[in-house]
């Protein structure tokens, strides 16, 4: 097999970041090459400081060259769009606040923001968040959590998944089997997190398990270290997480996506020969590299794919697990929306806003 067609596999499993508001060089030659089957933007990949139809136009621009570079009929664009703190959108996309204000209107909210996506032609949103509010001391989670009880963050991620997905959007449960007891950002470093499995099931796990109930078709891994459960692995490399507690005692078919490997927790590991096949056989079927943090080079993205490629070729990689995982990413791409960017009219916007103010009160 060509050394192309080889990386190119990998891209069957790879959300890529993109670096700026047009296409460089090494972009065209990532999308061109690695093929991803989705990409995931960020601030960085709209004009500020210009009008909604300067940006609007060159967003636009990007996504119609991104599915042109890549050659896919069907592929995720996806964007982190939680409200609060978590929005990458120039004005006039509505500020709705973080997930703990929602409450009884996070399926209105949710709604309203999955027809703003659409009309950026994005198809995946990656949320609802479903860990629990329960450190105060959270640098990462706090209030972009529902609820700082079990129940009431599962009530709320189950309310707004639902409305993301009566409007079109495919929704992701994240950050499993559950970040919002940390206190430490794994953006930055990796937290470690002293709970058996029983204290996941008491808490971490209920909202998940409501979120699986709805049939929620994605799930993101939390690049946490759970000694008591897997001594030497982050959830997002880890088997005893990924495939005895979510795929055998939840239940979970659906794809299984990993954090940002940019992410400080793991990206180290990810440098090392032989890491993305101990990810994928622990049951991590997508890959997000955002090239969003620490100004990631390209070249970190093609030495996961040539490991990947690697793992492949002396066997340490099963091509049965690799073929598993891509029949579940191709299953959900087959019933996922593919949207053009397209203005929203001014009164859509104003009811938004409207709702925005409402559930700030």
């Amino acid at each position: 097999m060509p050394a192309l067609q080889k990386l190119e596999r990998f891209g069957h499993h790879l959300i890529l970041g993109i670096s700026g508001t047009a296409l460089s060089d090494e972009d065209k030659r990532a999308l061109g090459e690695l093929k991803p089957i989705g990409v995931i933007f960020f601030a960085k990949n709209f004009l500020d400081g210009v009008t909604y139809e300067v940006w609007l136009e060159s967003f636009q621009q990007l996504h119609s060259q991104i599915q042109e570079y890549v050659e896919r009929d069907s592929m995720f664009f996806t964007l982190d769009h939680e409200g609060g703190r978590v929005i990458r959108t120039p004005l006039p996309i509505t500020r709705f606040p973080q997930a703990l204000l929602l409450r009884s209107q996070a399926r209105e909210v949710a709604k309203a923001t999955a027809i703003e996506l659409k009309s950026l032609g994005i198809n995946l949103s990656w949320s609802p968040v479903a860990d629990i509010y329960s450190n105060p001391q959270n640098p990462i989670i706090g209030s972009r959590a529902f609820g700082n009880t079990p129940e009431t963050a599962a009530s709320g991620a189950r309310e707004y998944y639902l409305g993301l997905t009566e409007a079109g959007i495919i929704g992701c449960a994240k950050h499993f089997p559950g970040h919002g007891d940390t206190s430490k950002d794994s953006h930055l470093e990796l937290p470690i997190l002293n709970l058996t499995p029983e204290d996941l099931r008491n808490r971490e796990l209920i909202p998940f398990k409501a979120l699986i109930k709805e049939n929620i078709p994605l799930i993101m891994t939390a690049h946490i270290l759970f000694p008591k459960i897997d001594p030497d692995l982050p959830a997002t490399l880890s088997r005893p997480i990924l495939k005895t507690i979510l795929r055998e005692e939840l239940g979970f078919q659906g794809v299984v996506v990993s954090d940002d490997l940019d992410m400080k927790a793991v990206s180290d590991m990810f440098t090392q020969s032989g890491t993305v096949a101990r990810a994928v056989d622990a049951g991590c079927d997508l890959y997000i590299v955002s090239r969003n943090i620490h100004s990631s080079s390209i070249e970190r993205t093609y030495k996961i794919a040539e490991d990947f490629a690697d793992s492949l070729t002396n066997g340490s990689l099963s091509e049965s697990v690799v073929e598993a995982a891509r029949e579940r990413i191709e299953k959900l791409l087959a019933v996922t929306p593919q949207y053009s960017v397209q203005s929203l009219d001014r009164d859509t916007l104003v009811r938004h806003a409207e709702l925005a103010i409402a559930c700030s009160v």
